[in-house]
């Protein structure tokens, strides 16, 4: 069942609310699930049944994606606001230093609440950050032109779309090596979500002169790349692992940029083995 939580933290014109929608779900240490941008939480539901047993779940929509809202004024999309603000979520449920894993987007997150001491593990899966110059352009014309499609398809050729593997595959390729695995109402629901984002423009703005440059020391850490990913191409986990030396770096045969539906049973085995 999806909850929304509410709370405060500070901003340079003061203090402002913020709500965050997520789903919990398990029992044991807690593990914080961060999806990438233009996605929502439901991104993970393939591999949550399996890290259940062993953990508490907790799958969140990042502000201004899914059932979360946007960020109110006074508060950007950047990694030293967002990243904060996880842990003042965090906090707000009376959770303290989780395991963190994160796809794209949200494994940069994950990196960054391990850089600042918030997560006790970090598994990021094809995490933002250790890009050039021209992957990064090339992975954000691609984003752009992805919502652009979600925007201008008419709501019923998306339905019709959804209902094939045919029509799954022309949706969602870019992100899954194996898109006809997608269900028909996961494949219409990611659509969406990517449609009504209200943080997606903005985040990207943010994003454009980002890079993870730091270690991230005292910690489990594992970068995880899909081998078949598209959109942020698998030489950049050899930077990640450059700048993370201490990092377990893991290759995911035939799995896509969003590796959870393409083999969930390897990406849950990846963060349980991170956070044990």
């Amino acid at each position: 069942m999806t909850t929304t939580v509410s709370f405060t933290v500070e901003s340079l014109r003061g203090p402002r609310t913020v709500s965050v929608a997520y789903e919990r779900s398990g029992s044991g240490e807690p593990l914080l699930l961060l999806h990438g941008i233009g996605h929502h939480r439901q991104a993970w539901d393939p591999v949550v049944p399996v890290l259940m047993p062993e953990r508490d779940v907790i799958a969140v929509d990042l502000p201004g994606f899914g059932a979360s809202p946007g960020l109110p004024e006074g508060l950007a999309y950047d990694l030293p606001t967002v990243a904060p603000l996880l842990g003042a979520f965090c906090a707000a449920i009376g959770v303290h230093r989780p395991h963190v894993a994160g796809n794209s987007l949200g494994g940069l997150l994950a990196l960054e609440l391990g850089r600042q001491k918030l997560a006790r593990s970090v598994t990021a899966l094809s995490p933002a950050g250790f890009w050039t110059d021209s992957e990064r352009r090339y992975a954000f014309g691609t984003l752009r032109a992805m919502r652009l499609a979600a925007e201008s398809m008419p709501l019923p050729l998306i339905e019709r779309l959804t209902r094939t593997a045919a029509g799954r595959t022309v949706l969602t390729s870019t992100i899954y090596a194996r898109p006809g695995r997608r269900s028909p109402d996961a494949a219409r629901a990611e659509t969406l979500a990517l449609r009504h984002a209200a943080g997606f423009h903005l985040t990207l703005a943010a994003g454009r002169d980002v890079r993870f440059t730091d270690d991230v020391p005292g910690l489990p850490v594992t970068i995880a790349w899909g081998g078949r990913d598209r959109l942020l191409l698998r030489r950049q986990g050899v930077r990640a692992k450059q700048t993370l030396p201490g990092a377990r770096l893991v290759r995911l045969p035939a799995c896509g940029h969003v590796p959870m539906n393409d083999d969930p049973a390897l990406v849950a085995r990846v963060i349980l083995d991170t956070s044990r």
